[in-house]
């Protein structure tokens, strides 16, 4: 939870507009204005959008530019178990004081006007990065990339888009080269772009984009390569050949995106050594995350269970985390899922149905736009996978421990749903 002075600012920006997403920058501009424009005095700016691995591919390039003594602005979303992790200032977290000082100065300068959450707490974000000194901003994209509101950076040092798949189809389209038309509009006018693995409809929509803008592409396949080797992984492209150890974080998709944050660190200038600690020192919570303390693992420990955390909520998301589960040793597994209403809760599970021996259906706790549990419990069994439904976590993991004392267990299927665990487990 957020902190009296912060959480209540936070709780009044969420009434300034009857939506929580309306895709547009002309709040934003008027706000900027109103406040100096402090976009414009960024230190340089890397911003990275795509519809999987953004977080983690943004924590490994904070990890390289860090180790090789830079101090690095972040800016992420959404938050897990407090706000301040949205905003990190010269590698800290945004400490309560200076978090209420920027939103109260943002709310007074709106004057009551429309303005979306994201966007009023993104401008204090950004007029917190203004005033304070660094080497680097680390701009995430929320939603999209063409008028998302991080995409007020008008001359970025480095725009960087990850694997582009089928997402948020309600404001970004339904078609795969809608959604990546919609990712690309980040590209600018000869800044370079660091692109991951995409499929083909998606890079030609990039391609033509960038090729507009006279944006120099450094594309996966093309001008860089990153494959798993051994225990290890491999990174090539014009500068040479890196032989590094395997990411901290586990899954072959993360080889993937190591690749895209070497990329950009080399396209940086940074050494090898940097490259080796993007790989070894990156930390993104709920990402495969194994919880090894509080009341919920020690249950599970008690009894001989392993406890997992993951945020991963779309198709893509599900494919990957099925062949991360796939490559940990034999063990029954078991899901613990709570999803939102908007996403494709069938396309996430048909991949986990072919790892997982069971799944119990939760409501999300706190949140309007959950799935109902009964729904995602019957998303789970068209798709051939044994599901029941529980109040909550504590309730469903009891159940299965119960059963199979020695489970995997993996709670996962919203980011809204691992922020809860994590606060009830801090």
């Amino acid at each position: 939870m957020t902190a009296p002075g912060s959480d209540a600012i936070l709780a009044r920006m969420m009434a300034l507009h009857p939506k929580v997403i309306d895709l547009t920058l002309d709040r934003m501009w008027r706000l900027l204005d109103a406040l100096g424009n402090p976009q414009d005095s960024l230190p340089p700016v890397i911003h990275i959008a795509g519809t999987n691995g953004k977080g983690s591919t943004q924590a490994m390039i904070r990890a390289g530019l860090e180790a090789a003594g830079h101090r690095v602005h972040a800016y992420t979303s959404p938050h897990l178990a407090r706000f301040h992790e949205r905003i990190r200032l010269a590698g800290t977290l945004i400490s309560e004081p200076s978090l209420t000082e920027y939103l109260d100065e943002c709310y007074d300068a709106n004057g009551g006007a429309d303005i979306t959450y994201f966007e009023i707490t993104t401008c204090a974000a950004l007029l917190a990065f203004a005033r304070t000194p660094a080497d680097f901003t680390l701009l995430e994209v929320g939603l999209g990339g063409r008028l998302d509101a991080t995409n007020v950076v008008k001359d970025p040092r480095l725009t960087v888009i990850t694997p582009v798949s089928m997402d948020h189809e309600a404001f970004l389209g339904d078609t795969l080269a809608a959604i990546a038309g919609e990712k690309a509009g980040i590209i600018k006018r000869q800044v370079p772009c660091i692109v991951g693995p995409q499929d083909e409809a998606g890079l030609d929509v990039i391609e033509a984009r960038a090729t507009a803008l006279g944006a120099p592409l450094l594309a996966y396949g093309q001008h860089w390569h990153a494959a798993r080797e051994r225990d290890g992984m491999v990174y090539q492209d014009d500068t040479g050949l890196l032989d590094l150890p395997a990411p901290v974080l586990p899954g072959d998709h993360q080889i993937q995106n190591a690749g895209m944050a070497l990329a950009a660190l080399r396209h940086l200038g940074c050494d090898e050594a940097a490259c080796v600690a993007a790989v070894t020192k990156a930390q993104w919570p709920a990402r495969m995350q194994r919880l090894s303390s509080g009341p919920l693992p020690e249950m599970a420990q008690a009894e001989g269970a392993e406890l997992w955390l993951d945020g991963g909520h779309n198709p893509a998301a599900g494919h990957a985390l099925a062949a991360v589960i796939a490559q940990l040793p034999k063990r029954p597994t078991y899901l613990i899922c709570g999803m939102l209403n908007t996403k494709d809760a069938r396309g996430y599970m048909a991949p986990l149905a072919q790892v997982a021996d069971g799944l119990t259906a939760l409501s999300i706790p706190g949140e309007a736009n959950t799935l109902p549990a009964a729904d995602t419990a019957q998303a789970a069994a068209d798709v051939g996978l044994a599901s029941d439904t529980a109040e909550n976590v504590t309730t469903a993991l009891r159940t299965i421990l119960k059963t199979t004392p020695h489970a995997r267990v993996l709670i996962c299927g919203s980011l809204y749903l691992a922020g809860a665990v994590l606060r009830e487990n801090a």
